[in-house]
């Protein structure tokens, strides 16, 4: 595991530049070729050539952004670590066991949401993520899950031997800059170290950028980061290579490169 001041690996989520190609292609066949922009693909080995430690993908039920045809073209594409998010569904299951991803996250989902609000809660749905672990746990596909960090939920992740726990980040990220920020950095803090402490690998995602990322990376016992609509974003104005890079920068402490 990492130590407290190690730089923690980066995964890059891709999901919203999917997004964007379906606002105006999503009746089409195809996901990639001719007309067809942006290709996710393209821009994950964009994100691995300039320092990407992985690439994260969540294939949603209702296949809003990403589609099936972009992870099997994702899996034999990328260079470095294809990490599946996926809910705790049989579909989504056997797709994970068919693609075998170096990791699955398996996260809650809303069709309502616009993004991923808020961690699994395993005490609602022990019987399934039980059942999951093991059957990926069988065919060697290690699995994190995403959950808020809260003393119950690191306990519950410990009772199912999950290896790894992604916690979320949301609630720090909506109250950095305001009073409640030392509130829920502690509630991070508190929660990495409750699950080292079980031996439980510790990721950290949502809602983290290239503000607040100085702080997150000293999260002690922090393995690697998930980030996607921050570096997005970013990359609409400097490129992918350039908002990837000036990430690493800012996870490794260093001054800012203009």
């Amino acid at each position: 595991m990492s130590s407290f001041f190690a730089s923690p690996l980066l995964g890059v989520n891709i999901d919203h530049a999917a997004t964007l190609r379906q606002a105006r292609y999503r009746d089409m066949e195809n996901t990639c070729g001719g007309f067809i922009e942006p290709d996710p693909v393209q821009i994950a080995i964009r994100a691995e050539q300039e320092g990407a430690d992985g690439i994260t993908v969540h294939l949603r039920e209702d296949r809003r952004h990403i589609q099936d045809r972009d992870i099997y073209r994702l899996r034999e594409s990328i260079a470095t670590r294809l990490n599946m998010e996926m809910a705790c569904t049989p579909e989504m299951l056997q797709i994970a066991l068919d693609l075998r991803p170096d990791s699955v996250c398996l996260v809650p989902e809303n069709r309502k949401e616009v993004t991923t609000e808020g961690g699994l809660d395993l005490a609602e749905r022990e019987r399934e993520v039980r059942e999951i672990i093991q059957t990926l746990k069988a065919a060697e596909i290690p699995v994190s899950l995403f959950i808020d960090p809260n003393p119950r939920q690191i306990d519950l992740a410990a009772e199912l031997e999950a290896p790894v726990v992604e916690l979320h980040t949301g609630a720090y990220a909506h109250k950095f800059g305001t009073p409640r920020q030392r509130e829920e950095w502690e509630r991070l803090v508190s929660a990495a170290q409750r699950a080292h402490r079980a031996e439980i690998i510790v990721n950290a995602g949502h809602g983290i950028n290239y503000t607040n990322i100085s702080e997150v990376c000293r999260l002690p016992h922090l393995h690697e980061l998930n980030i996607g609509h921050s570096i997005l974003s970013r990359a609409l104005s400097l490129g992918i290579g350039e908002a990837v890079r000036e990430m690493k920068i800012r996870m490794c402490g260093k001054p800012q490169v203009l």
